[in-house]
């Protein structure tokens, strides 16, 4: 888990979005839509988007620029105050996406365009908004610890030398949060979460794309 999976997570995530990137680029979508359902969609999606991108902002600053962040959070008030906005913007995250998920199963036209893939990542979602919510509230000063912690084991996958002993003691939570991010990162290329990877990225300012399905009626004997 904590050595060979990644590898294989990303080399799997790789190599499908190279294929499907190279096969049908153009059929990269969220398939957000107003023509499926709109107040569940706005009410849920805002928060989800804004919430977990700048959770996501903060990962990849901690893991780039360790040292930094060590400096940094050594002043308690710094620490209090990143820990306070990490929680809040973990819980808006996690509300928006159970609103998301609520408007999926309550919605017959949203339901019938769900696939299996769409409820294996809500599923890794939850599990991993969940996970690290309750990793903030129940293992406090994680913005401390993880940098002696879990950014060494990253960065000693990213050097091609994994080093587990540095994450495989901590609570079980902790290792189920970091373990289920690579579980989203196999995940990726199969499901709508593609469209997070396609360019531009005018998808974050722009309106919700109105899809309409055209398709020819069946003809009845």
């Amino acid at each position: 888990m904590f050595v060979v999976f990644p590898y294989v997570a990303v080399v799997l995530a790789i190599a499908v979005l190279i294929y499907r990137y190279a096969r049908d680029r153009v059929a990269f979508s969220s398939q957000s839509s107003q023509f499926l359902e709109s107040p569940l969609l706005f009410w849920g999606s805002v928060p989800w988007h804004y919430g977990i991108l700048l959770i996501l902002l903060v990962h990849i600053t901690v893991l780039v620029f360790s040292g930094a962040w060590k400096i940094w959070v050594a002043v308690p008030a710094r620490l209090y105050t990143f820990e306070i906005i990490g929680m809040v913007l973990a819980a808006l995250s996690l509300v928006g996406l159970i609103i998301l998920v609520i408007r999926r199963l309550s919605r017959a036209r949203v339901f019938a365009t769900s696939t299996v893939w769409d409820w294996l990542v809500l599923v890794a979602l939850l599990v991993q908004v969940g996970s690290g919510l309750l990793v903030a509230i129940l293992n406090r000063w994680g913005l401390e610890w993880s940098l002696n912690t879990v950014v060494p084991w990253l960065l000693s996958i990213v050097r091609l030398n994994p080093q587990p002993e540095d994450i495989i003691y901590l609570p079980l939570l902790v290792k189920l949060h970091a373990v289920n991010a690579f579980v989203l990162i196999a995940l990726l290329p199969f499901t709508r979460l593609m469209h997070i990877v396609n360019l531009p990225i005018s998808y974050l300012w722009r309106p919700y794309q109105v899809v309409v399905w055209n398709r020819r009626p069946r003809v009845r004997s």
